[in-house]
């Protein structure tokens, strides 16, 4: 046994990326480099309350031939206490599953605090899911400092059932309060049910010598002090220890070690880019959205032009003989967008800004590279000519262009509310809200 152990490698797999707000300071592009430096095989994403990182830290950690597991931890209710669970996707069904129950925690519940799922849920949405019992300041660790040790055996009694070898009990060694008694305890139980047991380590930052940077961060996320006794603190071992570092520490848990270097072999499974799936707005069922988006576009400029020549303004007078150059210009757009199959975009964004301009929402006239767009001006989604103004379409579009484009939309702010709630009747599932993450940087000054 021993000599297994020797030869395999300690699995970080609760690493607290930047996107555990206020909580995690590992930046992605760092983790990437400590795992090409290091020779990392393995190494998992643990963020609290959100999945936002997956992607880029699946992209970053992959190309480094480091194998990336995906994971994340939900707070759920059971009883009268909430608290976290660590959930890891075995494959792409699990990461589905875990996906769910992230946003359900958002959305299927009044709480104006931090979101939750109800214990049943995790229950309900239990396929290629590995759990995780969590730490001292998880849902269990909760529990067992309000010394309910009662309900935490029905927990584990629970997950057991639910989950079978999918579920572990956690063992870590931080040294923060309570996590000694709390480990022994997890042991009795663990022997005591034959639930297995996993050797985890909770990594907030990369080096050691981050830890009071980190206590900054969180005094920033909990809105307190430095020297507040009462806040939220935690040792400062929580940094990525090295693999023999490790080893040493849970060299008298032999079986949390094993189970902990089996777990990459368990999990298979990272996401991947896609291309955006659009719906389709043709008014024929299965229609083209391109054929639709060209005549719309051509009636539009049309409409233009009929109230230019009706303008007695001589300067408008005089583009009413530059149709030719506006038509051309229209068929190169329209050839771009078709051809990278944007059109349905291009409608989608026009129906709903036509919508707020006929129920007296205030729509800005367009800004950014969007305005460069005849076909945007002649669908109304802008209010600027380009062919006027000389913007150029490819800074918006061009078939070099890997990303979807978007337009820079501004609503009244008292009626926005009213379009999305248009969008979501209309769209239904293909509507979601987006987040926005800052940044904590040094600022230069220059005197």
């Amino acid at each position: 046994m021993q000599n297994l152990i020797n030869d395999k490698k300690f699995n970080h797999f609760k690493i607290h990326t930047q996107y555990s707000i206020c909580e995690g300071a590992i930046k992605i592009d760092d983790l990437k480099e400590y795992c090409k430096t290091n020779k990392v095989y393995s190494i998992g994403l643990s963020d609290t309350y959100n999945l936002s990182g997956a992607l880029e830290f699946s992209e970053n950690i992959s190309k480094q031939g480091t194998k990336p597991l995906i994971g994340t931890q939900i707070r759920f209710k059971y009883l009268e206490e909430i608290g976290l669970l660590t959930l890891i996707a075995k494959n792409e069904i699990g990461y589905k599953r875990i996906i769910e129950l992230s946003s359900k925690s958002y959305m299927n519940n009044t709480s104006l605090n931090d979101p939750y799922c109800d214990f049943d849920e995790l229950l309900n949405n239990s396929e290629d899911i590995i759990v995780m019992s969590g730490t001292i300041n998880g849902l269990i660790g909760n529990l067992f400092v309000k010394d309910q040790l009662s309900q935490i055996e029905s927990i584990y009694k629970t997950l057991v059932k639910k989950f079978g070898n999918n579920f572990y009990i956690e063992i870590q060694r931080h040294g923060d309060q309570n996590e000694k008694y709390f480990e022994n305890f997890n042991l009795s139980i663990s022997y005591k049910h034959n639930i297995p047991i996993i050797a985890s380590h909770e990594v907030f930052y990369i080096n050691k010598d981050m830890y009071h940077a980190h206590e900054a961060l969180i005094c920033i996320g909990t809105k307190t002090y430095l020297n507040d006794k009462n806040r939220r603190s935690y040792s400062d071992q929580h940094y990525l220890k090295p693999d023999q570092e490790m080893k040493d520490l849970f060299s008298d848990l032999p079986q949390a070690l094993e189970n902990n270097y089996n777990l990459s072999f368990r999990c298979n499974f990272r996401p991947l880019r896609s291309k955006p799936v659009l719906p389709n707005i043709s008014s024929v069922k299965d229609g083209d959205a391109g054929a639709k988006l060209r005549i719309d576009s051509i009636n539009g400029l049309n409409k233009k032009f009929e109230e230019i020549k009706s303008n007695k303004n001589d300067d408008l007078n005089k583009k009413a003989y530059l149709y030719k150059e506006y038509e051309k210009r229209l068929e190169h757009e329209l050839k771009i967008i078709t051809e990278m199959k944007y059109s349905s975009y291009f409608l989608i964004v026009a129906d709903y800004i036509n919508w707020a301009k006929k129920n007296d929402i205030p729509v800005g006239p367009g800004r950014g590279s969007g305005a460069g767009s005849l076909v945007a001006w002649s669908l109304s989604i802008t209010d600027v000519d380009p062919i006027k103004f000389n913007l150029i379409f490819e800074r918006f579009l061009n078939p070099s262009r890997i990303s979807l484009p978007d337009f820079d939309i501004d609503f009244c702010e008292e009626k926005r509310d009213l379009v999305f709630n248009y969008l979501s009747t209309k769209y239904k599932n293909s509507v979601a809200h987006i987040i926005t993450f800052g940044k904590l940087k040094a600022r230069m000054v220059v005197r």
